[in-house]
């Protein structure tokens, strides 16, 4: 009853100390989703093909983040379960990112290789990286922790393509680095990984496991699924057809928000990944409010009257280039960003609050298979999406790829409808 009385207030800080794991990808992320492209463009002039090599990540996440997770339920060691892989793969992770933009310049076959190695270590990581979250914090409390380490993730997205960014315009030869123009962010935001992962494994330290391991249930990723999809309330079931919806449309978009501020608002390479920049500042500032707002409204209601914002908003960037084609460079640049930053808002409100909608279905033996299967349907769409929205820009530009995240928005929309648990009010599994 102390707990109720206080509320969330004492997992806050081991949140933000959990949050440092979230950190590392919010920083990684939209840099390789912004500069990957544009690096892919100097040998490929296809953005249907550039849309199928950027699946290679999704492609390994699809596998590696379930085969991990699970993995990771079932390790026992004097350090936890989730801190093997955090402090041994997060660190191969920053090495294999600070090396992309020197392997760019190389060939498209170094690049290519390259990607294959960072998203084989990346993909692996990530499972245990969001499971640890559940695992320290109370069911009832998620949405809230969920908030606190978007916001963690958020602030590293600031910090990659706000800042760290902004030096792919910077032109000097610095010790070890060689000449920094287009490459210097990204050995900078590996150096921020491996503190980060320092400080991971130093200050936060896993629970021990409660009961006998022997007795844990111990369930398959496809059995998993089965009775998830035999059961009769199809809640989950209906969740992770809304996140492969949703998804669908992110990930259609945003690896290409950055070639699109370069090719149609004219942006320098420098200055294009600020578009993504505007979701992580509303990352930074929306993420934890969102939680709080969905541990009172409700977090169904909350994520269905986010996507049907998303859906408007997407239809008005639609619109945005014929209807700012009179207006100066920089205010075209500006609405444009400002619609962005919209996005991140609602956008955060979704992933904040389903993510725990899941988990509230889990057990804390299961933990890591929910994961996994948030991630097998959020990967999937992930897939797919560029190599449709890149076929969409090559047939039709690449306004279409914005009704064609309108529609996915729509559709999960409908779909969430269906959903009847998950809420923060209701008794985990054991």
């Amino acid at each position: 009853m102390k707990d109720d009385k206080k509320g969330f207030k004492p997992y806050l800080g081991l949140t933000f100390l959990i949050g440092f794991g979230f950190f590392t990808m919010g920083l990684m992320d939209p840099l390789y989703d912004t500069y990957v492209p544009i690096f892919l463009g100097r040998y490929v002039s296809s953005m249907t093909l550039i849309g199928l090599i950027m699946t290679l990540d999704n492609i390994f996440a699809l596998f590696l983040i379930p085969l991990s997770s699970v993995i990771s339920d079932r390790t026992r060691t004097g350090i936890g379960r989730r801190m093997p892989f955090i402090i041994t793969l997060l660190p191969l992770t920053a090495l294999f990112f600070g090396s992309l933009p020197y392997a760019a310049e190389i060939s498209l076959g170094a690049m290519v290789a390259v990607i294959f190695g960072l998203n084989i270590v990346k993909q692996s990581v990530r499972g245990p990286v969001v499971a640890l979250m559940p695992d320290l914090i109370p069911a009832e409390y998620r949405s809230e922790a969920n908030g606190v380490i978007n916001t963690m993730g958020g602030v590293a997205t600031i910090v990659g393509t706000i800042g760290l960014a902004r030096l792919m315009d910077i032109d000097i030869v610095l010790p070890l680095l060689g000449r920094t123009k287009d490459r210097l962010p990204f050995p900078l935001a590996g150096l921020l990984v491996v503190l980060a992962v320092i400080l991971l494994f130093v200050l936060v330290k896993e629970k021990k496991q409660s009961g006998n391991a022997a007795a844990e249930k111990k369930e398959p990723i496809l059995a998993s699924l089965k009775a998830i999809a035999g059961q009769s309330d199809k809640s989950a079931f209906f969740i992770l057809i809304s996140l492969f919806l949703w998804f669908l449309g992110y990930q259609g978009v945003l690896p290409f928000i950055g070639k699109y501020s370069l090719d149609v608002l004219g942006t320098s390479s420098g200055t294009a990944a600020l578009a993504a920049g505007m979701v992580g500042v509303a990352y930074a500032i929306f993420a934890l409010p969102s939680g709080y707002v969905a541990h009172r409204k409700g977090r169904k209601k909350t994520i269905r009257a986010s996507l049907l914002v998303i859906v408007g908003l997407t239809v008005l960037l639609f619109f945005h280039d014929p209807l700012s084609s009179g207006l100066s460079a920089s205010l075209r640049l500006y609405s444009f960003w400002l619609i962005m930053f919209a996005f991140g808002m609602f956008w955060v409100s979704i992933v904040t609050n389903s993510f725990p909608m899941l988990w509230q279905m889990a057990s804390w033996g299961t933990m890591g298979i929910y994961t996994g299967l948030y991630y097998t349907a959020s990967q999937g769409a992930a897939i797919l999406a560029p190599v449709l929205t890149g076929a969409i820009i090559d047939l039709v530009g690449y306004r279409g790829i914005f009704l064609f995240c309108s529609a996915c928005m729509l559709a999960a929309f409908l779909v969430m409808g269906k959903v009847r648990s998950g809420e923060p009010t209701e008794k985990m599994k054991e």
